[in-house]
């Protein structure tokens, strides 16, 4: 998932100042795509900051990634906005590293480097069964009916929940510090605290502000505020700008590639959901850009939408960074400014691969302390679980789907919280088990499989 999503379509707005295919003015397409650049840059830079902090990646590395992380975005957009064959929407659809896949990576990273596994080592693990992954997504896009009747939105709604509540344990720990502030012994003092609060309430209140465009922006502005407190307190660290190149040139597989299966059981699940959460947002922007949100043209849409979430994936495994998925932000930014024209998104690509180019934007962007990007964070991981509960709000919550959700929550955050209940079982069993996201989705889908629906209401 991207950041705060809503899986329910918008209302189609009454008039579109540039249709699907209209081109707009450069002038006009320039400020429209900045205005899509402004919503979406933080989430996309994100995830991969918080990964590579909690797990201890050097600061010119977490440069390659995050530089990585805007030119795939901005390759991913570019397809999904243009279409190529069976590859793409042909929407004015962005697309960026997703948070549904912070918490795991963590989870299973920081357990490894604990155990004495080198960071490099560790890094190829993730990127190897990135790339494995991808290619779930890849062929979920061609059984899109079979899966859509084995993921229902209770399954869907129970996982994203599950994201969303493992991750904001992320976001605290980010808000406090981070990891080294627990090994330094300043997690949570005054100064962290003065800086994630001033950034969380800063976004509360621009949120509440008459101002659509401030709102639209409020997690942009919110982490100015807080980066501009960070340099007046000396916190700012341009260590990663200093040490990377002028000009970024991709380099592939340059952690090489490994492997752990207790990082790989948990992706399958999210790959799985993300897969289904694109068709909601392809399906929201097609609405919002007056297509067809039934029919052929809708489902070679989501089919196309969902086979780039994979593949560009593959490509993101490919070049050192993390999975990446469609975003839903955009579809406010296209109510706000009447423009759903593709080539909008082909501009926006344009901005995101020549950002990513140059390391030094990815090393302003590093320079952010810990606690400044974990308050902004922290809003962002809510409204993934919010998200969560606004799919399980759209269903019949029956008794059969109280108990599914019951249990799948139960053991879910049950095992991530008391690992030591699963003290005595098999290594390979205890580490997938460990992931709150891994055993709450599993347990999802056995439980929708097996669990007979029954027609009588009356009995919830």
């Amino acid at each position: 998932m991207s950041a705060p999503e809503n899986h329910t379509a918008p209302e189609t707005p009454n008039d579109l100042v540039y249709g699907l295919n209209d081109r707009p003015r450069p002038w006009v397409a320039f400020l429209a795509a900045l205005q899509h650049l402004l919503a979406i840059i933080v989430p996309i830079v994100t995830p991969g900051l918080l990964i590579c902090q909690a797990i201890g990646v050097s600061p010119r590395d977490t440069n390659i990634i995050v530089s990585m992380s805007l030119v795939i975005s901005g390759i991913a957009t570019f397809v999904q906005c243009k279409r190529f064959g069976p590859f793409g929407a042909g929407l004015l659809i962005v697309q960026g590293t997703s948070f549904n896949f912070v918490g795991p990576l963590i989870a299973g990273g920081v357990l490894m480097v604990g155990q004495g596994t080198p960071v490099e080592a560790v890094m190829a693990a993730i990127f190897g069964v990135v790339i494995a992954g991808s290619f779930i997504e890849m062929g979920v896009s061609r059984i899109l009916p079979f899966v859509k009747r084995l993921i229902t939105p209770l399954v869907t709604g129970i996982v994203v929940l599950m994201i969303g509540l493992t991750l904001i344990k992320v976001g605290l720990i980010s808000m406090g510090g981070g990891y080294a502030a627990m090994g330094d012994g300043t997690f949570a003092n005054g100064e962290n605290l003065l800086l994630s609060g001033v950034v969380l309430g800063a976004i509360v209140i621009l949120n509440r502000l008459p101002v659509v465009w401030m709102r639209s922006c409020a997690i942009v502005i919110a982490l100015a505020i807080g980066y501009v407190l960070a340099a007046y307190l000396g916190r700012l660290d341009f260590t990663g700008m200093r040490e990377a190149d002028l000009f970024q040139v991709p380099m592939p597989l340059h952690f090489g590639l490994g492997w752990s299966w207790s990082l790989f059981i948990p992706m399958v699940v999210i790959y799985l959901v993300t897969s289904l959460e694109a068709i909601g947002d392809v399906t929201a922007t097609s609405k919002i850009s007056r297509e067809p949100v039934e029919g052929p043209l809708w489902m070679q849409r989501i089919k196309g939408g969902v086979l780039v979430n994979g593949a560009n994936s593959l490509l993101a495994g490919f070049f050192n960074t993390f999975p990446s998925s469609v975003f839903a932000q955009n579809n406010g930014i296209i109510q706000l400014t009447g423009i759903a024209s593709r080539y909008v998104g082909i501009w926006l690509s344009a901005m995101l691969v020549i950002l990513g180019l140059f390391p030094a934007v990815a090393g302003v962007l590093q320079a952010v302390p810990e606690p400044v990007l974990g308050g902004a964070a922290l809003v962002m991981f809510g409204a993934v679980a919010a998200a969560g509960i606004n799919i399980l709000a759209g269903i019949q919550l029956d008794r059969r789907a109280l108990l599914i959700i019951s249990v799948s929550l139960a053991l879910g955050l049950g095992f991530s919280q008391v690992p030591e209940f699963l003290a005595h079982m098999p290594a390979g069993l205890r580490s997938v088990l460990e992931s709150g996201v891994a055993t709450g989705g599993i347990c999802a889908l056995v439980m929708n499989w097996f669990l007979p629906e029954t027609s009588d209401r009356s009995a919830a």
